[in-house]
């Protein structure tokens, strides 16, 4: 992969597939764009500054494609919310996420949102359900900023630092790769386990 995205390095159109990427999950989760924002951060990491993309503006492009494709999926959920919530409500884990969303954007609790971007398929969920359940764009769209940029940070920093630390090597990617989906892990276990807690409580 490095060897395909590094013929792309020195041209403005790695910014329009990294973004295209980043839009595009949110309506089709299984697409790479975690893997493709830490190549590109590797490959950045192992050239020249006159060949490379610049690391503050892959943050931007992946912060700023995250949040549209937000703002896409929870305009369209808007509009389609009664038949998107019958879609949801045949399936008792997406119930079950709607109504933790709306109970911690409600509390003020948007770390939820900044949770589910790193939870696999959670940026979806989060997305979909905000709109269908006509939460407040005031109270979502921050918070869906925040997240956005928090994971564009991370992900652009695991590949350029994992290539200072260990080199712009398969080794690098698949390290930094790992700690992605170790954080994506650890969001979805402490999504899971928040509503015990508050239900303990």
């Amino acid at each position: 992969m490095l060897e395909q995205v590094g013929s792309l390095i020195g041209s403005p159109w790695i910014y329009a597939v990294v973004a295209l990427s980043i839009l595009l999950d949110v309506f089709l989760p299984v697409l790479p764009s975690g893997v493709l924002v830490i190549t590109v951060a590797t490959a950045a990491a192992a050239g020249s500054a006159t060949d490379v993309p610049d690391i503050l503006a892959l943050t931007l492009c992946a912060a700023t494609a995250s949040v549209l494709g937000d703002l896409v999926a929870y305009r369209l959920a808007w509009r389609g919310g009664a038949r998107l919530d019958r879609a949801i409500s045949r399936s008792r884990r997406l119930t079950a996420a709607q109504e933790r969303l709306g109970a911690g954007l409600a509390r003020g609790g948007g770390a939820l949102v900044v949770l589910a971007r790193f939870a696999p398929a959670g940026r979806s969920v989060v997305s979909l359900g905000a709109g269908a359940a006509h939460r407040r764009a005031r109270d979502f769209l921050p918070w869906s900023a925040l997240a956005g940029l928090t994971w564009a940070v991370y992900s652009v920093a695991l590949g350029y630092f994992g290539a200072h630390w260990l080199g712009a090597s398969w080794l690098a990617t698949a390290v930094s790769v790992g700690a992605l989906f170790g954080a994506g892990a650890g969001a979805a276990y402490v999504m899971r386990r928040e509503p015990q807690a508050s239900e303990a409580s």
